[in-house]
């Protein structure tokens, strides 16, 4: 349970992250905060988690990726190892909300941080 959400910190922490850079400062406070849900281990909020590491995929990294390595094609710039960066990351955040649904409460055990 631990390792699950040390994942879960270290896949939203690089999105927070992005949105800091970008100037989204509220996005990246909310971010940030969000892993802390995941204290509260019911199913609703584990499928909330999940869905905003699969989302931060699809809708932050995955377009990042295009629009850099586009510019880096035409700017001449190597682009290789960028793409292959960001496609570990987006990987990462893939397993860990796979992972994520380990977090759930189980009945004989209601430990709040470890099982």
């Amino acid at each position: 349970m631990a390792l699950r959400f040390i994942l879960l910190i270290f896949s939203y922490l690089p999105l927070a992250a992005h949105f800091l850079r970008g100037g989204e400062y509220v996005m990246a406070v909310v971010t940030t905060s969000f892993p802390l849900l995941a204290l509260f281990r019911t199913r609703t909020v584990t499928r909330i988690l999940q869905t905003g590491l699969v989302a931060g995929v699809f809708v932050v990294w995955l377009p990042t990726l295009v629009n850099l390595v586009q510019m880096r094609m035409v700017t001449g710039q190597p682009w290789l190892r960028m793409a292959l960066i960001l496609g570990g990351v987006m990987c990462f955040s893939l397993l860990s909300a796979w992972l994520a649904k380990g977090i759930i409460r189980s009945e004989k055990n209601n430990n709040i941080l470890f099982d």
